[in-house]
């Protein structure tokens, strides 16, 4: 009997550990899983952490620039501030400087005005048939100094009888004479147009060898070309309604370069006819 007992054990105690065994097994399983997925939601949770942490910081840095920006617009606006009262300064200063410019002026105009007619009381009452003299001889020798310009000039008339300048200080004695308006012109290139007076000339061509030159003049919408013209030789024109023509001279040619004027009488019309008195 008791041998029986002894066996059973014996052959009893296997299966209770493989009971054992298979269950220690079942539980590391669990185990492992459990510490797995522990694994995984620390993981997402560490991700998330420093997802938030990176979110955080990159508020706070735009934070921190938007705090910069609201500071440098603040200097800015102070810096504004400052020039807008320094120019209300200057403006106010100018202002008054202006005003008192003014005030001088108007003090300055009345005390010349009271200069000026003490001098014309003063000349008034102290003239005499001397200084009346006087400035009769200056009329006198100026009408001689006219006389004499005239005179040097008679050899250079035209057909029409008008006087005829060769060169700029010529020129500028007919204007002293006061006898017919002119106006000056220069062209330097072929094709060039220039207003002169009432009209306008067109250079066409020149020989600086021929002393020859081709303009094409524009009066009253009309175009009349003068080829082949010489050196200070008039060319005429009637104007409306009166007997006296105008006349164009050219007194200097070159290669690439006219240069005259335009004689006007004073009485004249306004509006050329475009009828050449000579060819």
């Amino acid at each position: 009997m008791s041998d029986e007992q002894n066996n059973f054990q014996t052959e009893g105690s296997p299966r209770w550990m493989g009971l054992a065994v298979v269950g220690l097994a079942i539980l590391s399983l669990v185990g492992v899983g459990m510490a797995w997925n522990a694994t995984n939601h620390a993981n997402e949770a560490q991700q998330a952490f420093a997802a938030q942490s990176k979110t955080i910081q990159q508020t706070t840095q735009s934070q921190d620039g938007i705090t910069q920006r609201i500071a440098q617009a603040e200097q800015t606006n102070a810096q504004m501030q400052g020039e807008l009262n320094l120019v209300t300064d200057k403006l106010k200063l100018t202002q008054n400087q202006l005003a008192a410019a003014r005030t001088q002026v108007k003090q300055t105009r009345a005390d010349y005005t009271k200069k000026l007619d003490d001098v014309q009381s003063t000349l008034a009452t102290k003239a005499s048939s001397d200084d009346v003299k006087a400035l009769g001889t200056d009329v006198n020798g100026v009408k001689t100094d006219l006389d004499t310009t005239k005179g040097n000039l008679q050899q250079l008339r035209g057909e029409h009888g008008e006087l005829i300048a060769r060169n700029h200080e010529e020129l500028e004695a007919l204007k002293r004479l006061g006898e017919r308006d002119y106006y000056e012109f220069t062209l330097t290139s072929k094709g060039q147009k220039q207003r002169v007076g009432t009209m306008q000339v067109e250079f066409r061509g020149a020989s600086a060898k021929k002393h020859q030159f081709s303009v094409a003049l524009y009066v009253d919408d009309m175009r009349v070309e003068k080829k082949n013209k010489s050196i200070n030789e008039p060319i005429y024109f009637y104007a409306s309604g009166s007997k006296q023509p105008l006349e164009m001279v050219v007194n200097s040619v070159g290669d690439k370069k006219i240069a005259g004027y335009l004689s006007v009488p004073k009485t004249g019309a306004t509006s050329a006819k475009a009828t050449a008195a000579t060819n």
